[in-house]
């Protein structure tokens, strides 16, 4: 994978200015060497054992959602050969725990792989935000801690904008552009192992025969190996697969924008539309999809520029700004025909 993957971009320890600026706006990934590393956590170093105690000061004993996948896995957490199901079980432990079992396996040849994933830090280890801020964001967006041993995410896609930071152990991030969907075989939309759809590909060990078109993707790959103390900025919609290389290895995330980034008041996603558009429109004669395909391209897409510039504000409707109540008046429409 890695012979065919280029180098992200790298930035050295850049201020809020320079990711506002001159980083996010590219909207492509970027690697953001040193932003955490005077975090008191990465500072104590990786060691199962230092992890341990110093995760400690901070537990309450809160209880958190692990995946648990067994060895012949090989750490993948994905679908199982049949696609019905998943290669891991959905268990509970407080956080606590979780940490003394991965002391535990490091001492195993072949152990289980443990992931917890996405825990609001504020309700897992209160206290640890408020020793750990981040440099290049607003207080109000909130951490997500992610812990495992060794394992691999499957490349999956966000619709928000996230700041990925390496706290212990060292992460391999791939990244490709949305583009490489056609030849990254995604698997069932609507039954995903996470919510969000996956690659079906193995990258670390891709089979050629099944996935003949994968290389096209690998053409067009990034790829990045953070440290502790290391960020990555991976804009909204990439493509990322994500290998954890350590015995224990731990991130802390924001993600911020999108239909998850506002924990108080998330939002309708792209999926969404895509998921109506598949009950609507994919059905159609090609001679009525290439014309709703013209329709998207000038009011969603906006090909051609402004759609409704010819029409008095006052009348653009919901083609043009979309305030509360225009948003509203959608909702309501859409509510009304799904349920007839």
């Amino acid at each position: 994978m890695s012979a065919h993957a280029s180098p992200i971009r790298q930035w050295i320890a850049p201020d809020r200015n320079t990711f506002e600026t001159q980083i996010a706006p590219l909207g492509c990934p970027a690697w953001l060497r040193g932003v955490v590393d005077r975090w008191p956590c990465v500072r104590a170093g990786g060691a199962p054992a230092a992890i341990r105690a110093y995760y400690g000061q901070f537990d309450r004993g809160h209880p958190v959602d692990l995946a648990v996948s067994a060895p012949a896995h090989r750490g993948i957490l994905s679908y199982d050969e049949s696609l019905t199901g998943f290669t891991f079980e959905r268990r509970r432990a407080p956080l606590g725990a979780v940490l003394a079992l991965l002391e535990r396996l490091d001492t195993l040849t072949d152990p289980p792989t443990i992931a917890v994933q996405s825990v609001l830090i504020e309700e897992a280890l209160p206290g640890f935000a408020e020793q750990h801020p981040m440099p290049l964001l607003d207080a109000a967006v909130k951490p997500r801690l992610w812990v495992s041993n060794r394992g691999i995410v499957p490349a999956h896609f966000d619709d928000v904008e996230n700041l990925a930071c390496v706290v212990a152990g060292r992460r391999r991030f791939t990244l490709l552009p949305m583009e490489q969907v056609r030849n990254l075989y995604v698997g069932p939309l609507d039954h995903t192992p996470t919510g969000v759809p996956v690659s079906l590909v193995d990258f670390t060990r891709p089979d050629g025969s099944a996935h003949p078109r994968f290389n096209e993707a690998l053409a067009h790959a990034t790829v990045a190996e953070l440290e502790p103390g290391d960020a990555l900025y991976i804009p909204p919609l990439w493509w990322h697969h994500v290998q954890s290389l350590e015995p224990v290895n731990i991130l802390v995330n924001y993600w911020w924008g999108g239909s998850i980034g506002d924990l108080e008041k998330p939002q309708t996603s792209g999926l969404d539309a895509l998921f109506l558009a598949l009950l609507t429109i994919k059905d159609l004669p090609v001679a009525q999809r290439q014309a709703w395909r013209e329709i998207f391209q000038q009011y969603v897409f906006q090909a051609h520029g402004d759609p409704v510039a010819h029409l008095p504000a006052e009348r653009q409707g919901i083609a043009g700004p979309l305030g509360a109540a225009l948003k509203r008046h959608i909702k309501d429409r859409l509510i009304r025909h799904l349920l007839r």
